[in-house]
């Protein structure tokens, strides 16, 4: 009886135990990762190509240099892109989007209006005529 009331002290003990890294480390983590995107308009170009429908002739395209924002648990580097992209062959009017980087490289590509425009609203745009220069 004494050996079953021990394993079953065991048992429960083992379950008190923090398993995996403490809130400190996960922030310490997450900074780590916030990492300056050197090559953001590259990236932003390579997904552009694959995520419009029509990459080519793209009007007015413009871009705001990496900031850090707040999202999720703390900050990340975002750039702010707008473009006029052409939906089955016409021209479909301006868009907005926001590029999410982790370590350097672009992790996501948010287009939803609400979440843009909460995140690009200060943003300073610059002409990105590399965009306009897409092809298929």
């Amino acid at each position: 009886m004494r050996w079953l009331a021990l394993a079953a002290v065991l048992m429960v003990g083992g379950c008190a135990t923090d398993v995996g890294p403490s809130p400190a480390e996960l922030k310490a983590q997450w900074e780590a990762q916030n990492v300056f995107p050197q090559s953001y308009k590259t990236d932003l170009m390579a997904f552009l190509r694959t995520y419009l429908n029509d990459p080519t002739h793209v009007r007015s395209a413009s871009v705001s240099q990496p900031a850090l924002k707040n999202i999720g648990p703390g900050e990340r580097y975002i750039a702010c892109v707008r473009y006029n992209a052409r939906v089955d062959g016409k021209y479909a009017g301006s868009k907005d989007g926001a590029a999410i980087y982790v370590s350097g490289k672009l992790d996501r590509f948010l287009d939803g209006p609400k979440d843009v425009h909460e995140l690009c609203k200060e943003a300073v745009y610059a002409p990105f005529p590399e965009m306009e220069t897409l092809t298929r």
